[in-house]
């Protein structure tokens, strides 16, 4: 079929989405729903079966809906509507929830049901359970719809609940009574509004959105004091416990700001608390980063909010990366975070700093020094265990590692180019092409589209998959672990691990990848052309798309502007085309190992 993805974002749901059907022939286009008009042009071109619309914040109008079939894919389960629908099922703590796909009419979420699936409601934030949960149901919901409509199937004989639609949540429902709320109740309220809207409130005499809220099983104060801090969260005292808070939003009047980090937020009130950082965290405690040990196997969790690494964060977790190289182990198994591995550089606290320019080469220069030290580990074997999507560096430095693993239903963007032309560095020069051919590197890093873990594996971007359940995947992982880490061979593989790492630095030191990339980062930073900082601020402040690119809209690819006209304007700064005979990047001059 001819499935038009019509979303308001390109988000991690709408990704999936877009992998899962062309994985199983389908032929997609995506447009970005700016509105009406423009749906209706992108319909026109691409003469779709269907629109599908995974993630929207309006309805689709009816010039649209009474031409096409539009699925609506709702997180809710049949009967549920409105906007609010999984900030509703947290706040209420229920305990099990679901998807529906259903098609588009006059009247909101009310229209015909063509599929639905169920899930069991873990207590996590709201975006924790979008990308996990919500996506895996959604993903079996709509491909049976997609099925269905194929078929030549009619929806499912399913009567709407006329009585279920829940107005849009607003502060209101969310406010915190510090006093009387007891530490679930802040949870919930906190968890169903992260990713968005956040919650509003006030700390230090100051007005912020909170989000990023975990519990706290053992300090406590007078309900609503700020009592501790850790790592860059900070910790609110409830009237039976304390929660942290890792992440706020100022709120100056009617103006919001961005999100940042809750101790970079507060500044001199959040710096001024006292620290309260354990030894050796346990799997409940909240903790950034954690370590643990089994037999002769270290396992490095860090658990980074949406996956941003600052500055701090990276030197932070190099710190622990070299004391988890000090213990008599064989293998570190890199866990990253259950959500995310990793993104990449903190383009939120990199926007917040005096000099963007300047915090953007310290954290690049901060990730650099983790992903030298992850390649040049020669007592140890690596791997990186990939439960959660990575992306841009975060993907280049997982590739640092001896072996890359992950879970399927994982979705991998390993390109940087999205961010206004960022070259990228990571060391990715090196690592890209011990894995993979120059034609290969070029098509990934220029169509800029998500990867998923099957064409991961089929491209030698990845060593192995397993799942998509967590505890298969984490039974697969300590496997191959075990393996690496036995005796039997363990010396032999560490041996070759050493020649090859001096074999490579004979033939080209690392020192001289890295100061090529960091030519090109450095123009990024503090070059002539600002497309970077532009799009690093567009990103930050969620600034709506005024246009499709082209990478996506594959539909308007033809599609040449009239002299004058402004309807798709060109990127902000061109797409350079790679001479692959003439060029002097990296990458061009190195085959794969």
């Amino acid at each position: 079929m001819r499935i038009l993805l019509l979303t308001h974002a390109f988000n991690s749901l709408a990704q999936r989405l877009y992998l899962e059907l062309t994985a199983r022939g389908h032929e997609l286009s995506v447009e970005l729903d700016i509105n009406d008009a423009t749906t209706a042009q992108a319909v026109a071109l691409f003469a779709p079966s269907l629109v599908l619309a995974p993630y929207l914040k309006r309805a689709i109008a009816e010039e649209v809906w009474s031409k096409v079939p539009c699925f609506i894919v709702h997180p809710g389960p049949p009967g549920d509507r409105g906007p609010s629908a999984l900030d509703w099922a947290i706040l209420r703590g229920e305990p099990r929830w679901g998807v529906t796909v259903l098609q588009a009419n006059a009247h909101f979420d009310a229209g015909p049901i063509w599929a639905s699936a169920e899930f069991p409601m873990r207590a996590v934030r709201k975006s924790s359970l979008y990308r996990n949960e919500v996506t895996e149901a959604a993903v079996t919901a709509v491909l049976e719809a997609v099925t269905r409509l194929r078929g030549g199937g009619t929806p499912i004989d399913q009567p709407v609940n006329a009585a279920g639609m829940l107005p849009l949540m607003r502060q209101e429902q969310r406010r915190i009574d510090w006093a009387h709320d007891c530490t679930q109740v802040v949870l919930r309220k906190i968890r169903s509004a992260d990713g968005f809207p956040g919650v509003e409130d006030e700390l230090a005499g100051q007005r912020f959105r909170l989000f990023d809220a975990w519990p706290e099983p053992t300090l406590a104060g007078r309900p609503g004091e700020l009592i501790a801090r850790r790592g860059d969260a900070v910790c609110r005292a409830t009237r039976d416990g304390a929660v942290w808070i890792g992440s706020l939003q100022p709120q100056e009047g009617t103006v919001q700001g961005f999100k940042r980090p809750a101790l970079l937020a507060l500044g001199e009130a959040g710096l001024a608390l006292p620290r309260s950082e354990p030894e050796s965290p346990a799997a409940d405690d909240y903790s950034e980063i954690r370590y643990e040990e089994d037999g002769g196997i270290g396992f490095l969790h860090f658990e980074f909010y949406n996956g941003a690494m600052s500055t701090a964060q990276c030197e932070r977790l190099r710190r622990a990366y070299a004391a988890a190289r000090q213990r008599p182990t064989r293998v570190i198994v890199l866990m990253g975070g259950a959500d995310f591995w990793s993104n990449g550089i903190h383009l939120h606290c990199i926007e917040a700093a005096a000099s963007p320019a300047d915090e953007s080469w310290q954290n690049i220069s901060a990730i650099d020094d983790l992903a030298h030290d992850i390649l040049t580990t020669d007592s140890h074997l690596t791997v990186a265990a990939l439960q959660g999507n990575a992306a841009a560096g975060g993907v280049f430095l997982a590739l640092a590692a001896d072996a890359v693993h992950a879970r399927r239903g994982v979705v991998l963007n390993p390109h940087y180019r999205n961010m206004g032309n960022l070259y990228g560095s990571e060391y990715w020069t090196y690592v890209l092409p011990r894995r993979l051919g120059v034609e290969q590197i070029d098509a990934l890093l220029q169509r800029r589209l998500p990867v998923d873990v099957d064409g991961a594996l089929a491209l030698n971007l990845i060593d192995g998959a397993a799942g998509p359940r967590r505890e298969a995947f984490l039974a697969h992982v300590r496997a191959v672990a075990e393996a690496l880490a036995h005796p039997a061979g363990f010396a032999a593989r560490l041996a070759a691990k050493r020649e090859r790492r001096a074999r490579d630095e004979a033939e080209k030191p690392l020192a001289r990848y890295r100061a090529e990339e960091l030519v090109h980062m450095r123009m990024n930073f503090y070059g002539f052309d600002p497309s970077y900082h532009v799009a690093r601020h567009r990103f930050v402040h969620r600034t709506p798309q005024a246009w499709t690119p082209l990478y996506l809209a594959g539909h308007r690819a033809s599609q040449k502007p009239k002299k004058g006209q402004m309807n798709f304007p060109e990127p902000i700064a061109p797409d350079v085309q790679i001479d692959a005979e003439n060029s002097s990047d990296p990458f061009l001059t190195r085959r794969t190992a």
